[in-house]
């Protein structure tokens, strides 16, 4: 962290690694005129636990900087209930460019990530165990030249599983 970043408010340290998706790939061409290699990870993060630290953490390994790409709320009840996100999206943005090692964040309106990663080209996408090698991304990935890294999952740790046992516990 620079001098000058470690007198910047919470919400400036945000604006600086948040990538509005219209600007993803002015950001990505001057990642690439660096020199720099890009891993991505996506998903909802909704409830932020330590398996998904442990999945990011992972994924901050694969190159030399990690974008993760969030599914906006809409995005996230059409896939999975009119319930969720838990957490809005600005919120969840918030928690996951804390992060040190999420380099910058961005988000995605549609159901599935292909269009975003399309447009960012990874060297690496990350994605856990559960969708494997052949996920849906896998196409788009390695039609730029990236590769997936799977990354297998903490037992007993899924929003699902934290949802139910708060449900259970004030039932």
């Amino acid at each position: 962290m620079s001098h000058s970043q470690k007198h910047e408010t919470f919400s400036e340290a945000i604006r600086r690694k948040s990538i509005e998706p219209n600007l993803l790939e002015e950001t990505i061409n001057k990642l690439r005129a660096d020199g720099k290699t890009i891993a991505t990870l996506n998903g909802s993060f909704d409830l932020m636990h330590a398996g998904h630290l442990e999945m990011i953490y992972q994924a901050s390994l694969q190159a030399d900087v990690l974008i993760i790409a969030l599914n906006t709320d809409r995005s996230i009840q059409s896939y999975k209930s009119p319930l969720r996100p838990i957490i809005p999206l600005q919120w969840r943005l918030q928690m996951m460019a804390a992060l040190e090692m999420v380099d910058f964040v961005t988000w995605f309106d549609e159901l599935d990530p292909r269009e975003i990663l399309a447009k960012i080209k990874p060297d690496v996408h990350v994605n856990g165990a559960e969708y494997g090698e052949n996920c849906i991304e896998a196409e788009v990935v390695r039609a730029s030249g990236g590769k997936i890294h799977i990354v297998s999952l903490v037992p007993g740790l899924s929003t699902s599983q934290i949802i139910k046992k708060v449900v259970d516990t004030c039932a």
